[in-house]
């Protein structure tokens, strides 16, 4: 009988919750435990493993480093999935190995790529893969410059922070005034241009950004999996326009994806996007991560979590295509069951105690229901 698989995944996103489900329901029928560690109490993660801890606030990359071992060993960690202090964390990949944990992570070298967007922007470019202009500023004459090339080129600029996730910092240059309109419905991502040029000025510090065009949809994820040797064993194509999703196999978006997957050790799960610059698609994002919507692959009939568990235990699963392309679909909220407010719940091991998992309140976390 195969032994369990005891799984880490280090303050994740509440989408995970779903990836966790996935592992316990892979198809080999194999145990897995699920360990989670969060910053915040109510995270749903913490409900749905089966062991949990609160992480320690402030700790330095350094330090996290010496938390994370002591977790792997402690807990008897067989594959870790980190995404807080993720660089850290790969460069020590050996050590984890000695303490039998295997990273689900790329190498050192591919997350300092990707770290960094403008970074990025060069690096994918110089393989001949298309990026959209860009300009990186620091200061208000920066910012406006940036902004007056983009419009005499016919484009509307937006701007987001050099190094960040999830959208977060994300706004659309508007050259009209501040107005109700802004004040009306829910709040948008449109900015007026003198108003951000103002809070510039008067800021303290210099901000890190990229202004670029605001591209167009569809959207297109790339989900890859890909092993140790650099070669690709999954790639499928998520696609977002508006509330409409789907699943593509398109070349248009795949090739690229592989390209920079496979040339730039992406190992394990990476996910790569792609919107649309007139009538061709370039590089958005690039996330050296699982993507919080990973789990909706499942509509193609693969259960990629598991896969990328297996490629990291040395066994691999190889090449998998999807049997079928899901229909359409749309993401709504649904209830997730959070721990009581003490403490996370433990499995009954030694001297682990047992809590009852009794919901507190709903947390939102994205389902997918067909269209």
């Amino acid at each position: 009988m195969l032994s369990r698989v005891r799984v880490w995944l280090n303050r994740t996103y509440a989408e995970n919750v779903f990836f966790m489900d996935q592992l316990r329901r892979n198809p080999s029928d194999r145990a897995v435990e699920i360990h989670a560690t969060h910053g915040d109490p109510d995270s749903p993660v913490l409900a749905a493993a089966d062991t949990a801890d609160l992480e320690p606030e402030g700790l330095s990359p350094a330090a996290y480093v010496e938390y994370a071992l002591d977790q792997c060993v402690r807990r008897g960690i067989d594959v870790f999935v980190p995404r807080l202090h993720q660089a850290a964390i790969v460069a020590h990949r050996a050590e984890f190995a000695a303490a039998g944990t295997a990273l689900l992570a790329p190498t050192p070298e591919a997350v300092a790529v990707f770290e960094d967007k403008a970074t990025a922007y060069e690096a994918v470019r110089s393989v001949g893969v298309p990026v959209p202009p860009w300009h990186r500023v620091r200061t208000a004459d920066e910012l406006v410059a940036a902004v007056e090339e983009l419009e005499a080129a016919g484009h509307r600029a937006c701007f987001k922070p050099a190094a960040g996730a999830g959208g977060v910092g994300f706004r659309v240059i508007t050259r009209s005034p501040f107005s109700l309109a802004h004040l009306n419905g829910f709040p948008g991502p449109y900015v007026p241009l003198d108003l951000v040029v103002d809070a510039l000025r008067r800021a303290e510090e210099p901000v890190d950004w990229l202004v670029m065009p605001r591209l167009e949809q569809p959207e297109v994820s790339v989900d890859c999996l890909t092993g140790p040797d650099n070669r690709v064993r999954l790639a499928v194509g998520r696609t977002k326009n508006g509330r409409r999703r789907g699943f593509t196999l398109d070349e248009r978006w795949l090739a690229p994806a592989r390209l920079i997957a496979e040339g730039f050790g992406l190992h394990h799960l990476s996910n790569i996007q792609f919107r649309m610059l007139g009538d061709r698609p370039v590089l958005l994002d690039v996330n050296t991560r699982p993507a919080g919507g990973l789990h909706q692959l499942s509509l193609c009939g693969v259960n990629v979590p598991w896969a990328a568990v297996r490629l990291a235990l040395g066994e691999d699963p190889g090449v998998i295509e999807p049997p079928f392309l899901g229909q359409d679909y749309t993401v709504v909220s649904g209830p997730r069951p959070l721990m009581p407010a003490a403490l996370p719940r433990q499995r009954m091991e030694s001297a682990d105690v047992v809590l009852p998992a009794v919901p507190v309140r709903a947390a939102s976390a994205g389902e997918v229901l067909p269209l």
